[in-house]
């Protein structure tokens, strides 16, 4: 997958994983890299960046298997942030869709010019 289509969308898949429920990063990364391969180094930063926005917050939980590990929770604010991302998510795909199978939203008249 192009790195930049990537990047404008890992945003969305964070969300919404943690939407369904905690997980760690580890966890968040293998469930991201069932659609897109990344790495832990990039889903840290992220998670960073989300948790400092108030989208995300974390919490601790002892390991008997290892260290500790850091949970990530969707915040009210992150859900609605979710939200917002998966509409325009679904309006921007359903639209590519569109230009994709030839409908440019022209009305009829100019279809059939296009035919003749």
């Amino acid at each position: 997958m192009n790195s930049q289509l990537k990047r404008g969308t890992l945003e969305l898949c964070a969300l919404s994983v943690v939407s369904r429920g905690d997980c760690y990063g580890y966890e968040l990364v293998n469930r991201i890299s069932k659609c897109m391969e990344i790495t832990e180094g990039t889903i840290y930063p992220l998670m960073k960046r989300l948790k400092d926005g108030g989208l995300i917050e974390s919490y601790i939980v002892e390991s008997t298997e290892g260290p500790p590990r850091k949970y990530y929770k969707i915040t009210k604010i992150g859900l609605d942030e979710l939200t917002r991302l998966a509409d325009e998510w679904y309006e921007f795909t359903s639209s590519i869709n569109e230009l994709l199978k030839g409908d440019f939203g022209s009305d009829e008249s100019e279809k059939q010019e296009r035919i003749s």
